[in-house]
């Protein structure tokens, strides 16, 4: 499918170009290759082809897919499909993924035997956002109640002071990472938009703040990944590192917030200014594309594969650009928009076989073909080209 060039005048055609690649594209890769008909849920180690490479199952990737098929039962069409593709997903989850403590856990084999459990509590996040939306797209409370209950437990264990299982030492060196925040800015807002949860505004603000607060420096036209306990910056690898691909999503969520309440100014700005610091943070001028990782003060990053291009920053910083563009109108938006949307196409999709690779090196070049793994899964480029469609039918594209 060729990406077209984006003006004002061209809105109508990317809106087309959005749908046709979710509805005939990707959606239909992964229902024809993922699903698991004999256990349930959806096997997400894929080759280029659709070749299974891996049949252990990512609850995330369950919570995830459960979201958007269900997400697309609830706001394009009520095909069966999507519906039963959620409900497999989210019966799997609910067979196989709690451990006794009422823990997710993270990895499991095909059949659902327990695998790996992680100390982060992203995969009840996830699971959060199936329930609530599967609940929307079969009217059962008890769905419902189960998604506000594994926000709550997020809450707890990825929030709440003193609860929250520490990667350092936090007598040493405690810090804050903005993972939890962005993440519970987008179950919170899912919960509003599916289950109508009363209590999600006052989180939604609450994660916002902090994130205002604590990870953004005006001064140094950045957006921390990790910071002190006062938001103070902590000058060791970790401290330095940004990750412009977690900075730009954290900017969309909140100009998706803006969004919601009617073009929010003070929302607005400060999701257009996380969006410019990261992009000139984050843009790589000779071979294009988002870095993945980047030094605060330009200076060597430890992680390896920090110059490579992986699927997801360009996918949130595609919905960014445009988003901003809708709410604030400036050239500079779209324009950004159409790069990053045109080398990400360029170089990320598979006209061939479907859906995207997910790991380039800085040129380009592919760096492994395969389409999924254990984090690359039906999530990003579907919510994306989701979201960018519905997006552009508002704004009247």
């Amino acid at each position: 499918m060729e990406v077209p060039r984006v003006s004002q005048a061209d809105l109508s055609t990317l809106l087309a170009f959005y749908r046709d690649g979710l509805l005939e594209d990707t959606i239909p890769f992964w229902l024809e290759h993922g699903l698991d008909a004999e256990f349930g849920g959806v096997q997400t180690s894929l080759g280029r082809d659709g070749e299974l490479l891996d049949s252990d199952k990512s609850t995330w990737t369950q919570g995830r897919f459960a979201w958007m098929l269900g997400t697309l039962y609830n706001t394009v069409e009520a095909r069966e499909e999507w519906r039963d593709g959620a409900l497999s997903c989210l019966g799997f989850l609910e067979r196989h993924a709690f451990d006794d403590d009422g823990r997710m856990l993270f990895l499991l084999t095909r059949e659902g035997q327990p695998l790996r459990k992680r100390r982060y509590a992203f995969t009840e996040a996830f699971a959060s956002m199936a329930y609530a939306s599967c609940a929307r797209a079969t009217g059962r409370q008890d769905l419902g109640e189960r998604a506000v209950e594994l926000f709550q437990r997020f809450v707890e264990v990825s929030i709440d002071p003193g609860t929250v299982q520490p990667k350092i030492d936090p007598g040493t060196r405690p810090s804050l990472g903005i993972g939890p925040l962005m993440i519970g800015i987008n179950v919170a807002q899912t919960l509003r938009e599916d289950l109508s949860h009363d209590q999600s505004q006052g989180w939604i603000d609450r994660f916002i703040a902090s994130i205002e607060t604590y990870f953004c420096k005006p001064g140094l036209r950045a957006v921390m990944e990790t910071v002190a306990p006062d938001g103070g910056l902590i000058d060791h690898f970790d401290g330095r590192m940004l990750n412009p691909g977690h900075a730009i999503e954290a900017a969309w969520f909140i100009l998706h917030e803006s969004r919601v309440r009617g073009g929010d100014s003070s929302l607005t700005e400060l999701g257009v200014n996380m969006l410019d610091w990261m992009w000139e943070r984050g843009w790589d001028e000779e071979f294009g594309g988002l870095f993945y990782f980047r030094d605060l003060h330009g200076g060597p990053v430890q992680e390896y594969w920090h110059d490579m291009k992986f699927w997801w920053p360009h996918n949130e910083a595609i919905i960014a650009c445009l988003l901003a563009y809708c709410l604030t109108g400036e050239g500079r938006h779209l324009e950004r928009h159409s790069m990053v949307n045109r080398w990400a196409h360029d170089h990320f999709a598979d006209p061939e076989h479907g859906e995207w690779f997910g790991y380039l090196h800085r040129e380009g070049r592919i760096s492994v073909d395969l389409k999924g793994n254990h984090w690359k899964g039906p999530f990003h480029l579907p919510r994306m080209q989701w979201y960018c469609w519905k997006l552009l039918e508002e704004y009247g594209g």
